[in-house]
């Protein structure tokens, strides 16, 4: 195993607190207080209340630093320092409906070497606090699931693959361009899940659960931690071009490599 840097033992160390009170608040998921902030997108106490507890306790271990967080939106941080791209509760429908499949995503970003946005994504960690599960990985050290080393499935064929994908619901999405994906993509495969959590399904290709991923209208929040991960657990990602970029969000595509050249093809003809 690898040994764990201080930066992923300060990120740890703060899903762990925010996922604590997340399973306290699961536990009473029907009494929660909810409000809307969007169609079919909802907050809760309880989000908000982690999103609180990540900000106390990354900002105490790295003052400096900058956020971007769902909630509270961008906070800069102090020039040349990097930041956090943080996701105090990624699946929150899941969450505020009893469905035990949710994830905190943490990941450090650093700021480009001129001086002009944003670069690497250095580190990230994504903590289920229901099965007490964290993702890890550091740039050029692995990706791995607590002390176990995570690698990509070794399988080529579609025929052979699940892949997972994120559905658009009311007032989100593109229905229309993902009903052609999975047009494409859905006869080709061995099957499709959706499990309405974008940081999870990133992780779960990292372990080779999942042996390949699509989605489009993510947030930076979403993917961060999930696409270092893949990557660092050998597979590939990128946007529906092609491209690879540091973060993918507004679409992503995740799998090994063999796998992943065929997935680009079915995706790019669906959207010719």
């Amino acid at each position: 195993m690898a040994a764990i840097s201080g930066l992923i033992r300060v990120m740890e160390r703060a899903a762990r607190k925010a996922g604590g009170r997340l399973r306290r608040d699961f536990g009473e998921v029907e009494h929660l207080q909810v409000s809307r902030k969007g169609p079919a997108d909802f907050v809760s106490k309880a989000d908000i209340r982690a999103e609180r507890t990540l900000y106390d306790e990354l900002l105490a271990a790295r003052p400096g630093w900058g956020f971007v967080m769902e909630e509270a939106g961008v906070i800069e941080g102090d020039p040349g320092m990097p930041r956090w791209i943080v996701d105090p509760l990624d699946g929150t429908s899941n969450f505020l409906h009893g469905i035990p499949h949710f994830a905190i995503s943490i990941a450090a970003q650093e700021p480009r070497p001129d001086g002009k946005g944003w670069g690497e994504v250095v580190a990230g960690v994504v903590y289920q606090p229901i099965t007490d599960q964290t993702f890890w990985a550091e740039k050029s050290r692995g990706a791995w699931l607590q002390d176990a080393r995570l690698r990509v499935s070794a399988r080529s064929r579609l025929a052979d693959a699940l892949v997972a994908t994120g559905v658009p619901f009311f007032g989100h999405g593109d229905f229309a361009e993902w009903s052609r994906i999975f047009g494409a993509i859905g006869p080709e495969v061995a099957g499709i899940r959706r499990f309405g959590a974008a940081s999870l399904d990133l992780a779960y290709v990292a372990q080779g659960r999942f042996d390949g991923f699509w989605e489009s209208g993510l947030s930076d929040w979403d993917t961060a931690a999930g696409c270092l991960l893949v990557r660092e657990a050998g597979g590939f990602v990128s946007d529906f071009r092609g491209r690879s970029e540091p973060i993918h969000s507004g679409q992503v595509l995740a799998a090994n490599d063999a796998l992943h050249s065929k997935l680009h093809k079915l995706l790019a003809g669906a959207l010719r």
